[in-house]
């Protein structure tokens, strides 16, 4: 259902910045707080960490050994190999099982295919040669399972893949590294849903993104870099941009990535992922029930809405369950598990919808080992 037609006591949750979770029906036993964590090590199992180079910080072991972080996040330049990889996430694991929290950590990267891989190997294919190709269903499914095989055998378990995003002429942002599968919004859907699909069942949960939709970006109009917003209507975000997620959530995908992109046809004032009103449409329309997960919380698109721990406080109160630290500093992503925990403690974060967000990350975490 939209926001128009909520019952008034949501609409004026939404407006008061009060999380999805915290309008919904919680167990009992999720909102009791895990015995023996404090705040900091709470507020860690929402965040995702990452940092630079192919040896492992001590800092970061540290903060894992403390429980105080939900996982980590590979870029390029963590990998030199499959084999080394595989030994980082082996040495990651080893320090997580010295801590409070039982649960495997999220290790994640993007291996979407074609141009966007951070380890070396499949799939070769990108989305848009996918979408072309003859049977491409059929090669939507063998990617998925190529990108599952590869990140389990490596010891991950979350790709931030498939991308979802519908682009609208050649050379547009989605389409110019080739990451769009096609212009028409069912054949994104069908071939999202088939390599979630394949994905999943290697053992690897998939994330689809850019909701609710970055395929009317132009080509220079990239959200990691600088704000960007997209003029479009709201009966074309419905009709084009968010088809392709009904198969993907029919299809179980368990997590989704908003955008960074401001949409003023749904929120004129803030970015999809710091937007209640988004999450609503994700939550209440489109039915997911699974972890939202944020783009890069140091992207250029959020530039204006404070510091990284300011914008990870937002994103919590919007909806978002799982923050992406992506600056490569280990501290970085301390300052932004103390904000949330401060948040937390002070009431600014609803103590309802934080221990939801956390239950259903420790779901996730859970059916990743």
């Amino acid at each position: 259902m939209g926001y128009r037609s909520l019952p008034p006591t949501r609409r004026e949750a939404i407006r008061a910045g009060l999380t999805i979770a915290a309008l919904a029906p919680v167990p009992a036993a999720v909102l009791r707080s895990p015995a023996g964590l404090t705040p900091e090590q709470q507020a860690g199992q929402r965040v995702i960490f990452s940092y630079s180079g192919t040896a492992v910080p001590p800092a970061l072991l540290a903060q894992i050994k403390a429980g105080t972080t939900a996982g980590v996040i590979f870029f390029a330049d963590n990998v030199s190999g499959l084999d080394q990889i595989a030994a980082v996430t082996r040495r990651l694991e080893a320090a997580r099982r010295e801590g409070p929290v039982t649960a495997p950590l999220l290790l994640m990267t993007d291996q979407e295919g074609g141009r966007v891989r951070r380890l070396p190997g499949g799939p070769d294919e990108s989305q848009k040669e996918i979408g072309q190709a003859p049977d491409p269903v059929g090669a939507a499914a063998r990617a998925g399972t190529e990108a599952g095989r590869l990140l389990a055998g490596a010891g991950l378990n979350v790709n931030l893949a498939p991308v979802l995003d519908v682009h609208r002429a050649e050379g547009d942002f989605a389409d110019r590294l080739r990451r769009s599968y096609s212009t028409d919004p069912a054949v994104c859907g069908r071939l999202g849903a088939a390599f979630v699909t394949a994905q999943q069942r290697a053992g690897v949960a998939a994330t689809v993104k850019h909701f609710p939709g970055l395929g009317a970006a132009g080509r220079d109009e990239n959200t990691d870099l600088r704000p960007v917003t997209l003029h479009v209507s709201r009966s074309a975000l419905r009709s084009v941009d968010e088809p392709p997620y009904v198969p993907a959530i029919a299809a179980g995908v368990r997590l989704v990535m908003p955008s960074w992109a401001v949409y003023p046809a749904l929120d004129p004032a803030r970015p999809a992922g710091l937007s209640p009103v988004v999450f609503e449409d994700l939550r209440g329309r489109l039915g997911f029930r699974g972890v939202t997960v944020s783009d890069a919380i140091n992207a250029g698109g959020l530039e204006g809405f404070g510091t990284y721990p300011e914008r990870a406080v937002a994103a919590a109160r919007a909806g978002m369950d799982l923050i992406l630290v992506c600056s490569q500093r280990v501290s970085d992503g301390q300052a932004v598990v103390s904000g949330l925990a401060e948040a937390l403690r002070t009431g600014r974060l609803d103590r309802r919808g934080f221990d939801a967000a956390r239950a259903r990350v420790a779901n996730l975490r859970r059916g990743s080992g």
